[in-house]
């Protein structure tokens, strides 16, 4: 009988949990859907499947009137263009039951019970431990996971037939306190020249906060660790010929102020970001959008 490979800090096995019924229903044609705004919970059938929602009326932004119904139908809405970034990835959920400036919490298994056309990837970890993160495939797992009170979503950037090789990787350009959005923006544009240089193509989208995300596309190979080696590397490179606009000092208590931080860091295996078009717990309801 064949042995399966034991996990380690470098390798992790990963199984997929398919449903039948959620492949089937992922290629039938999607219809506008729109919910009742009066209702505070109902249950509806979408792609065939059927839905539960809750406490739609609960107010996520009670400043600007925004409830989670709200919330819910922007996710329905921009699924077309949103679900193609999230498929057959592992999502780590940050959950908040008391809208967006309430307390949240990280949760990776996938909740019990739950509908069994949510798709599962099994990601063993070094530790021995086994984690069955949900993958959002189409329109029914994404508004269930929404429903779970997920403000912005949270994907790995492998996909799960392959968790340890990932298909882009990213730098997070965070303003150091006294650095203004501008020079976030001037910053993503010298990055981008950098990478150019490189012949590295590039595509950027705001942090739906303060800083600008820069994504470089490229083909499964290299692991985790040795995309996170290369982020590193380019990020201090390109810090130390703007010295005055950059920094990849990580510790925060060393960092010159004014400058934009050129993080790395989040390409480090089962890190995630916002995924595009995420909506972010801030007190505007800001979206990260590509730019």
């Amino acid at each position: 009988m064949a042995t399966t490979r034991p996990a380690t800090g470098d390798y992790h096995p990963a199984t997929v949990q398919r449903s039948t019924a959620t492949r089937q229903s992922r290629r039938l044609r999607r219809a506008s859907l729109i919910l009742p705004k009066d209702k505070e919970g109902i249950e509806l059938e979408v792609e065939q499947q059927p839905v539960r929602l809750t406490n739609l009326r609960k107010l996520f932004w009670p400043k600007l009137g925004i409830t989670k119904r709200d919330l819910i139908q922007y996710y329905a809405d921009i699924a077309p263009v949103l679900l193609p970034h999230l498929a057959d990835r592992a999502m780590v959920m940050k959950r908040y039951p008391n809208g967006a400036s309430g307390e949240f919490f990280f949760m990776k298994r996938a909740p019990r019970p739950r509908p069994d056309w949510i798709e599962i990837c099994n990601i063993e970890h070094s530790s021995g431990n086994v984690i069955d993160f949900p993958m959002i495939q189409d329109l029914p797992s994404l508004l269930w996971l929404i429903n779970l009170g997920c403000i912005d979503l949270n994907q790995w950037y492998a996909r799960c037939d392959d968790v340890d090789r990932p298909d882009y990787l990213h730098f997070d350009l965070d303003p150091v306190p006294g650095a203004s959005f501008e020079k976030v923006v001037e910053a993503a544009l010298f990055v981008k020249d950098a990478l150019k240089s490189l012949k590295i193509p590039c595509y950027a989208k705001t942090t739906g906060s303060r800083g600008v995300h820069v994504y470089v596309p490229i083909v499964r190979g290299p692991t985790q660790k040795q995309v996170w080696s290369f982020a590193k590397e380019f990020a201090h490179t390109v810090a130390s010929q703007a010295p005055l606009l950059l920094t990849a000092v990580y510790q925060v208590s060393k960092r010159p102020k004014g400058r934009v931080l050129v993080d790395y860091n989040q390409n480090a295996w089962g890190r995630t970001l916002a995924s595009i078009y995420s909506v972010r717990p801030r007190p505007q309801a800001t979206v990260s959008m590509p730019v």
